[in-house]
């Protein structure tokens, strides 16, 4: 073992113990992802880093299901079009490491609750979800997108109207006893992050195909 990982194994270990601080979560980062990201990306792998470590920080918090879905599914979609891909999964575990998460336990919590809520329609998600969450859930934006996917994944979901969405989407918020001013709130980020990143994409090839044409 090099001098170096053990270094990072002592600094890791010491930190592991107390409360991460955003500047040892981005430091503990760096050193495990060595790899210049593509300034598409750099933005969106910052918030994800600096949230993490914010709810990292928070007592009431705790790693449920709800969560590990809207971590897992939004990094995915958020990050289609990286390159190289094969990069993609030690880009995840370097987030959840160094904000003190597990990536391996999320990834597996995230498919074993998509399995389970996979091929029903939204009034039966509705009831799961209730029966899946008697405790108090922990609000936030990762939370929220968590619910927001499974919904979006319903037999139905693509057959409504978006009046119909948006009060389904309240209905389930407000049964959650979560704020649905803040899902809604979340969700609209969410959605137009998507199609910004989209936009952002095409463009990008639109110049690729370009200059290749100018040489």
């Amino acid at each position: 073992m090099s001098q170096h990982t053990l270094t990072l194994l002592r600094f890791t270990y010491k930190k592991l113990k107390e409360k991460l601080t955003v500047s040892d979560s981005k430091k503990l980062f760096h050193e495990q992802f060595p790899y210049v990201i593509p300034g598409l990306y750099k933005r969106i792998v910052d918030e994800m880093l600096v949230e993490l470590n914010l709810l990292n920080h928070q007592n009431e918090f705790t790693q449920d299901y709800l969560f590990c879905v809207g971590l897992t599914e939004t990094f995915k979609e958020l990050t289609k079009g990286y390159k190289p891909e094969k990069h993609l999964d030690l880009l995840f575990d370097s987030l959840c490491s160094s904000t003190n998460f597990e990536a391996k336990e999320i990834n597996q919590i995230s498919q074993k609750s998509q399995i389970e809520f996979k091929d029903k329609s939204s009034k039966d998600i509705l009831k799961l979800l209730k029966e899946k969450s008697d405790s108090k859930l922990y609000p936030s934006r990762i939370l929220n997108l968590g619910v927001y996917i499974l919904v979006s994944n319903s037999q139905d979901f693509k057959l409504k109207n978006e009046s119909e969405i948006n009060k389904l989407i309240s209905d389930i918020f407000e049964n959650l006893k979560l704020s649905t001013n803040k899902a809604e709130k979340d969700i609209g980020i969410y959605k137009s992050s998507i199609s910004k990143m989209e936009q952002a994409k095409e463009l990008i090839e639109e110049l690729r195909v370009k200059n290749k044409k100018k040489d």
